[in-house]
């Protein structure tokens, strides 16, 4: 049913919310009842002055009868439906339901998107507790600050008298260790505490360097002019450790610079359109340094925005530069189905994917992605590669016009059951 055709019933339901009858609202719009009857029914069409006395008499806008308050509802009421695993929902009828039963659609709305944000909140909790490194040391340095204490206390509490000496170094030690305890708990729990939209990148130097990377846009106009980019200031990092990647990413940002210049870059880019494989052959270049160029340039030289993932032959993100709605674990375990871990199986092969990750966004993305040898490989060494993924997103009234491979964040929350990559059991499925 189409929405222009429920008018009628929207008069209905505020008409019984605001306790008139239908003869008392008749009368006083100065139409008969039965015809009254005819347009909730929506058996007449109405508008014009007719539509705004009747308005008026409910106290609402004539928009929220024509259109409703619902456009923003439906459209969520859609995505819950194309969401929900093994059920059926009557997508057709969804215009209706909204506009007979606000409410409970508004509650089930709602619900979604709550649901949505708790999975999104699991998945990177999950990833976060199961492989951050800075949790795992604070989480082993309290267990075993917890075991000394304890083997302590066992020893002060076994039968037979200590030497006072011996007694009084298992205080200090005792006290010493208690101290210690309540420091590494305090200091995990203000750990745990942090919001995830803090500034603080705890010291894991490639966070800070993303960070320092995201600050700039990924774009670095002096080195567009020409400048070297080991003259680029990086005193924002500040481990050594962040500042060596930073200064080795600088690099490849001033090669891939020297080898695509800006001005002729875009001219390209406006000729060939975003067509990587083209545009590799018109600088003869590789297609590695044409998706880096890609993911770097300033705001506004592409249609949308683009992201960036690199990773190497473990799988384990080397760089990741985020896009809208795009989510990949940054250790580990992520699903094998993404075009980035494909193209690791066929090296020096372009792949191009639509993929439509699962989840409560439903985003999808067009992927570019090759993998390469760093370097290289001689006669006695084998070659180690590397993978490159550009990430597009879909606008989403283009959503469904072409062949996609679904893929996940991983197996651990992601909710797709037909899936012949899982490793082990969804905690987003039922029973888990």
């Amino acid at each position: 049913m189409a929405r222009d055709t429920l008018t009628g019933s929207r008069i209905r339901e505020r008409r019984l919310i605001a306790g008139l009858r239908q003869a008392d609202l008749a009368r006083k719009v100065g139409i008969s009842a039965s015809y009254l009857n005819l347009i909730e029914h929506n058996r007449r069409r109405i508008g014009g002055k007719l539509l705004v006395d009747i308005a008026a008499m409910l106290e609402v806008e004539p928009s929220m009868l024509t259109e409703g308050a619902e456009a923003a509802l439906i459209a969520a009421l859609r995505e819950a439906a194309a969401d929900a695993a093994n059920l059926s929902a009557e997508t057709d009828r969804v215009d209706e339901f909204a506009g007979r039963f606000p409410g409970w659609a508004g509650v089930l709305a709602q619900m979604h998107r709550r649901v949505g944000s708790l999975e999104r909140m699991v998945e990177t909790l999950s990833d976060r507790l199961t492989h951050d490194p800075h949790l795992a040391a604070s989480l082993h340095e309290v267990l075993s600050t917890a075991a000394a204490i304890r083997s302590t206390a066992a020893i002060l509490a076994e039968p037979g008298e200590l030497e006072p000496e011996w007694r009084d170094r298992f205080h200090r030690n005792l006290n010493q260790d208690a101290e210690r305890l309540a420091d590494s708990s305090k200091a995990l729990v203000g750990y745990l505490d942090e919001s995830e939209t803090s500034d603080d990148t705890r010291g894991v130097p490639l966070e800070e360097v993303e960070a320092f990377l995201a600050a700039r846009n990924h774009h670095f106009p002096e080195i567009e002019a020409g400048r070297d980019g080991a003259k680029v200031s990086l005193d924002d990092l500040g481990s050594g450790a962040a500042r060596a990647i930073g200064r080795e990413m600088l690099e490849v940002y001033a090669a891939d610079a020297r080898a695509l210049p800006l001005k002729a870059f875009r001219t390209a880019l406006d000729e060939l359109g975003l067509e990587p494989l083209a545009l590799a052959q018109r600088f003869r270049t590789d297609m590695p340094t044409v998706l880096r160029r890609l993911a770097c340039l300033p705001e506004g030289a592409l249609a949308r925005e683009a992201g960036l993932v690199i990773c190497d032959a473990s799988g384990s993100i080397l760089f990741r530069k985020q896009v809208s709605g795009f989510a990949l674990p940054r250790h580990g375990e992520s699903c094998p189905l993404w075009p980035l871990f494909t193209a690791l199986n066929r090296p020096l092969v372009p792949i191009r994917r639509r993929v439509s990750q699962m989840g409560r966004t439903a985003a999808e993305f067009e992927c570019y992605a090759i993998a390469w040898p760093q370097g290289m490989p001689a006669l006695d060494r084998d070659p180690v590669y590397r993978s490159v993924m550009l990430i597009l997103p879909v606008d989403s009234a283009e959503h469904g016009q072409a062949e996609v491979q679904p893929v996940g964040s991983s197996c651990r929350v992601c909710p797709r059951r037909d899936c012949g990559a899982r490793r082990e059991p969804s905690i987003l499925s039922e029973g888990f």
